[in-house]
């Protein structure tokens, strides 16, 4: 049994209605922007359910639709300017009453799996003695159909904060792992400050005085009331994990800095190697098996779910080489990637 699920992570429906607003103000009809939606199954029924999710892929691949229907490389700046709290589902309502800005990014950073979940990473915030930054975990290498997803978090992000203060909120730089695409200049403008490209992280940096930034919406016994219910809405999804599926999670989130080794791995787990091997052979595996097998889910995962090429593939997972990746692909499955990937229907789009 492979130690991912099967799918890359999903989202709240709400950011299917965040890319719809983006596109209405790119000057898309209605009508259009709504259609499109319905073209990647995303009904009206849909949109109006309760818990309903959209697997990140498709997520992807409906932005890049957007894109082209709206001749704006930009959408994602674009989509994340009318980014609302209220979209996110009950995180979101959780952070709107939230008493500050500080106590808004850690509602919906701590309660992200409410709303989104991304198997190899997550949202966070990291404060030191300057400020804090709000990190955003995006799927890498970088194309067409994910940058416009980093733009939309981050720009959304800010919408938010502004949303609950009341007022501008200025970060002090924003940071954005990919390099600078065509339409780089319309960045700095849309988030008001310097933009880092080629960063190590996709992160915005926020001062103590934004932190602080009051909500004049605050109330603070529906605040506790709907903390309350996020708390207990997000321990179902916190079940314990045994070490064996810890282990092949930071496996995954490291793969793209090559080949992890169980010396470094032990480390992130605050154990000795030796006890770490131990223990996972007391849960009927070893290191060299979950690492293959992650990179077996994965593997299968990006091939069947995204338009990555086989090299791209291939540096996801931490191999030195396309040609490496694809000797391993056919050992794990019997077949070549490319012949998976065909026989799956990989270029049909998911409706």
């Amino acid at each position: 049994m492979h130690p991912l699920p099967p799918q890359l992570g999903d989202l709240s429906v709400g950011f299917a209605l965040i890319l719809q607003r983006g596109m209405q103000a790119a000057g898309v009809s209605p009508a259009a922007a709504s259609g499109l939606l319905q073209h990647f199954g995303l009904t009206a029924q849909l949109l109006a359910s309760a818990g309903a999710r959209l697997s990140i892929p498709r997520y992807m691949r409906l932005g890049h639709a957007a894109i082209e229907l709206c001749s704006r490389p930009d959408l994602g700046l674009l989509a994340g300017a009318q980014s609302r709290l209220e979209l996110l589902g009950l995180a979101g309502v959780c952070a709107a009453l939230a008493p500050d800005v500080r106590a808004a990014v850690r509602c919906l950073t701590d309660f992200e799996l409410l709303y989104a979940r991304n198997y190899l990473g997550q949202s966070r915030l990291e404060e030191d003695s300057r400020g804090a930054w709000v990190s955003f975990y995006s799927i890498a290498p970088y194309n067409g159909y994910n940058r416009f997803v980093v733009d939309a978090v981050l720009r959304g992000w800010l919408a938010q904060l502004q949303q609950l203060s009341g007022q501008p909120v200025l970060p002090e730089r924003v940071q954005i792992e990919y390099p600078p695409p065509p339409h780089a200049a319309r960045f700095e403008p849309a988030f008001g400050c310097p933009v880092e490209f080629s960063a190590p992280a996709n992160r915005l940096r926020l001062s103590h005085a934004t932190l602080a930034l009051p909500n004049p919406q605050h109330c603070a016994h529906s605040w506790q009331e709907l903390l309350h219910l996020c708390q207990q809405q997000l321990q179902p999804l916190q079940t314990p994990l045994r070490l064996s599926q810890q282990t092949a999670q930071l496996i995954a989130s490291r793969l793209r800095q090559g080949e992890p080794d169980l010396c470094s791995i032990a480390r992130l787990l605050k154990l000795p190697a030796w006890t770490l091997q131990r223990r996972l052979e007391q849960e009927g595996t070893c290191f060299r098996q979950l690492l293959q097998d992650t990179r077996h889910a994965l593997a299968l995962s990006y091939l069947r779910d995204t338009r990555l090429s086989l090299g791209e593939i291939a540096w996801s997972l931490g191999f030195a080489s396309s040609e490496a990746f694809q000797r391993a692909f056919k050992r794990w499955q019997g077949q070549p990637p490319g012949l998976y990937r065909r026989l799956a229907g990989r270029n049909e789009p998911e409706c």
